[in-house]
């Protein structure tokens, strides 16, 4: 087995990392022999080219991709130089099927009988990745920034509730009673908001959890509180069950479940929820690549999510509906990225989706 140490943009790339090692990457990459022959694909290049590594194997690159002068300049710039060449928004594509947008770089492999290392970004996903951990990245330090205001809280709000409950004892008036039980009121209020804005902070508890157990106890849940609207299930019973936190797993769905069920209520034109489960494959969830992924799809046919928020729902205290605290799905985020998972909302009127994803093989975050 031929060995690879990656990368290097300005020399070349030399021998001595396994294929097992490239099976890992989310970036697609194929090793070609002396030939321009496909000796190894990973499941990421399988993945973006629909096509098998046995297919794959052994072809030339012009038999997989047809005329591609883009590619075949870049591979012939990279041999003459002896060193990596990148080629920046290549169009390539696999005959009968639509053709990519790529960023391709070509590195040759020292000490291998001149074998070259193709390194192939899709461009669109590119940027998706990189809008998803600039989102993230924002979200953590607007998650931050609450918990630090919520601890510096704390402290005065009970302060206000004690003195609020002496005060209450030692009037004999019940009008200025009724004031002092509102303060207290509303005390408890704040102190409810903030620890629901603490409460993320406790790491998962793992457990083998079977994710249909979850989601018929999201659904009993919400059924209890909103009878009238339906709730249908489809699920791949074929799913395994897998390593998890079952209670904030199902903190999570029931947050964007309630969520769809009050964005329902009141409606008459035949609201429904939908709970949906697959495998995913390919996919890349917090800059790791998976093979298989678990899918969990909450589809409801409400008005949808109003635009001007449609970028900010995860964001602490951003609700789109009135009286809400902005809570839930900041929660929900949270505790999906905690088991190395995703969420995404795709939102049109008459259609919203929230998708959860979340690696069969869940990467545990350090106490």
């Amino acid at each position: 087995m031929v060995k690879l140490r990656l990368f290097s943009s300005a020399a070349p790339v030399e021998a001595s990392v396994s294929h097992a090692g490239l099976d890992l990457l989310a970036t697609a990459v194929l090793l070609l022999d002396a030939q321009r022959r496909v000796e190894y694909a990973n499941p990421a290049a399988e993945n973006l080219f629909e096509l098998s590594r046995a297919k794959l194997a052994g072809s030339t690159t012009r038999e997989v991709f047809g005329d591609a002068p883009g590619l075949a300049a870049a591979i012939d710039k990279a041999v003459m130089s002896g060193a990596s060449y990148t080629e920046q928004e290549l169009e390539l594509g696999v005959p009968g099927r639509p053709r990519l947008h790529l960023n391709c770089t070509v590195s040759v492999v020292e000490g291998s009988a001149n074998l070259l290392l193709l390194e192939l970004r899709h461009i669109d996903q590119q940027l998706k990745i990189a809008r998803e951990e600039r989102l993230l990245e924002q979200q953590q330090a607007n998650r931050e920034l609450i918990r630090s205001l919520a601890h510096e809280i704390k402290n005065p709000l009970g302060g206000i509730r004690g003195a609020a409950q002496l005060l209450e004892r030692e009037l004999d008036r019940a009008q200025l009673i009724e004031y002092t039980q509102v303060i207290i009121g509303e005390a408890d209020r704040l102190q409810s908001l903030v620890n629901r804005l603490l409460t993320p902070h406790r790491l998962p508890s793992y457990r083998r959890t079977n994710i249909h157990e979850v989601l018929v106890r999201v659904k009993g849940v919400v059924q209890a509180e909103y009878p009238a609207i339906p709730i249908a299930c489809d699920f791949d019973t074929s799913l395994p069950e897998f390593d998890a936190d079952a209670d904030q797993l199902t903190q999570s769905i029931l947050n964007v479940v309630k969520n769809a069920a009050q964005a329902l209520h009141g409606t008459t034109a035949g609201p429904e929820i939908q709970l949906q489960t697959r495998i995913a494959r390919g996919v890349t969830l917090a800059k790791r690549r998976h093979k298989l992924a678990l899918m969990v799809a909450i589809v409801d046919n409400g008005p949808g999510v109003a635009p001007e928020i449609r970028d900010k729902i995860f964001y602490p205290l951003v609700s789109g509906r009135e009286g809400g605290s902005g809570l839930g799905l900041t929660i929900a985020q949270t505790f999906v990225a905690q088991h190395g998972g995703n969420i995404e909302c795709d939102s049109v009127p008459g259609c919203t989706i929230f998708t959860i994803l979340l690696p069969l093989e869940t990467m545990r975050t350090a106490g």
